[in-house]
C-alpha cells in the first residue's frame, strides 16, 4: 500500500500524485485503514447565544460541538494497484492554495509537510507515514486551522493500514 490509501481514508479524497518522493515498497491488493482523529480548540458559540436557543436546540448544539472535540474513528477499505505504487503521495486538496513539500521520502517512510491558505483561513501541518513490512503501514497527521477571528483548530490524526488480501473487492 502506498500512503494514498492511508491518507485518502483521513482527507477522504484529497490527494494529488507527483513524481518527487520515492513509492512505498508494500503489497498490491485490499487494504484496510482505521483512522482516529481528534479535534480541540476551534470556534466556540459565544454564551450570549446558546443563552437565545430554545432548550432542545442548544442542547443539540452543545452535544455536536463535544462530539467534535472527542476522538473518531472510521475503517474504509480501498485497492492499491501497481500503478499506485508507481506514484509518490502530494497532498493538497487539489486545491491551489495549497502546498506541499516532501521533507523526507523512502521506499518505507514519507514526511510531508502541508500548507492550505486562504483569505479565511490558514492551515499547515506534517504528516508522517512510515511502513512496518510490506503488509502493515501507519501513520501520523498533526495539522493547525486557524481563521480570520484568530481562533485555532489542532486535529490530530492517527491510522493502521494493513493488507487484507491481493485481490481487491468488487463495490
Amino acid at each position: 500500500m502506498n500512503t494514498k490509501v492511508a491518507i485518502l481514508s483521513i482527507l477522504a479524497g484529497s490527494a494529488v500524485w507527483a513524481a518527487d518522493s520515492v513509492p512505498f515498497a508494500v503489497k498490491t491488493g485490499t487494504w484496510e485503514t482505521t483512522t482516529t482523529t481528534q479535534m480541540s480548540g476551534g470556534p466556540q458559540i459565544p454564551p450570549e447565544v446558546l443563552q437565545k436557543m430554545p432548550p432542545e436546540q442548544r442542547a443539540k448544539m452543545e452535544e455536536r460541538m463535544k462530539a467534535m472535540q472527542g476522538g473518531r474513528s472510521t475503517t474504509n477499505r480501498h485497492c492499491v494497484t501497481e500503478e499506485d505504487l508507481k506514484k509518490a503521495f502530494n497532498i493538497g486538496d487539489q486545491r491551489s492554495n495549497c502546498t506541499r513539500t516532501v521533507l523526507s521520502s523512502s521506499a518505507s517512510k514519507q514526511e510531508i509537510k502541508v500548507e492550505c491558505s486562504s483569505d479565511r483561513m490558514k492551515t499547515t501541518g506534517i504528516i508522517h507515514i512510515e511502513s512496518a513490512g510490506n503488509e502493515l503501514v501507519k501513520g501520523t497527521m498533526d495539522m493547525t486551522t486557524s481563521g480570520a477571528s484568530n481562533q485555532e483548530m489542532k486535529i490530530n490524526s492517527t491510522f493502521v493500514s494493513k493488507w487484507v488480501g491481493a485481490d481487491c473487492e468488487k463495490k
